[in-house]
């Protein structure tokens, strides 16, 4: 019996001398691994700071230690900010990454359009509307151009006047009577003859007209030439 108690009291000192020396191992082990750590913490210290001098060395003769605690409160003070512009940009960047098919559809769109446009012609009207511009500059003056500015308003009064419905009916029928005429002069024209037409009454109803327009010009043109005298005066 006592034989027993000693042969376990033996393996249970046994089982924790095998503990112990577990434990004993893997402190062993991590501390080398700690150590191997230091050394290679060690090592890339010693290159940043060699790398940190050399490069300090470049730039030490434009700042000095105040600047560098100056600028770390700076960026202390205004973590807030910081960190939301942080934020700003990756929000920013989410949305061109859902945008970004739009985009491309929208450019597809745009490239599609342009060459129907092309198609059409409309850019070679406008290089032709171009070279017109440069026959209009080339062909008129400053002084041209100046006293253009100063009678437009007669001008597109002119011209509204002739974009009236009756005048342009008038003319058009004026155009459509010049291209019926078919007149033959004969060569036997005697003052008799011009005398017998001159009494026909469509010939006296034409002269009438063209005496009551050539009065009613003229008379126009002496109020024209009124208002430009008195404005030329005051």
């Amino acid at each position: 019996m006592d034989t027993w108690n000693f042969q376990e009291q033996i393996d249970k000192i046994n089982g924790k001398l095998d503990v112990l020396l577990e434990e004993i191992e893997l402190q062993k082990k991590h501390r080398r691994e700690i150590e191997d750590l230091k050394d290679d913490l060690i090592r890339v210290g010693n290159d940043l700071y060699r790398s940190a001098v050399i490069e300090l060395e470049q730039v030490h003769d434009y700042m000095n230690t105040g600047d560098i605690f100056y600028l770390g409160k700076k960026l202390l003070r205004n973590v807030n900010i910081i960190t939301h512009s942080i934020e700003q940009l990756e929000s920013l960047k989410d949305f061109l990454k859902d945008a970004s098919p739009l985009s491309r559809e929208s450019f597809i769109g745009l490239m599609n359009k342009l060459d129907e446009l092309d198609r059409k012609g409309y850019f070679q009207f406008i290089k032709e509307l171009g070279k017109v511009a440069d026959k209009i500059v080339t062909s008129f003056s400053p002084e041209d151009v100046k006293n253009l500015g100063e009678n437009i308003v007669t001008i597109l009064n002119t011209i509204k006047s002739l974009t009236q419905p009756d005048m342009l009916h008038s003319i058009n029928n004026a155009i459509s009577v010049y291209k019926k005429l078919d007149i033959e002069i004969s060569d036997k024209v005697t003052f008799m003859s011009l005398i017998k037409d001159l009494n026909a009454p469509e010939t006296k109803k034409g002269l009438a007209f063209v005496i009551q327009f050539l009065k009613n010009l003229a008379a126009n043109g002496s109020k024209d030439l009124t208002s430009v005298r008195s404005l030329q005066t005051n």
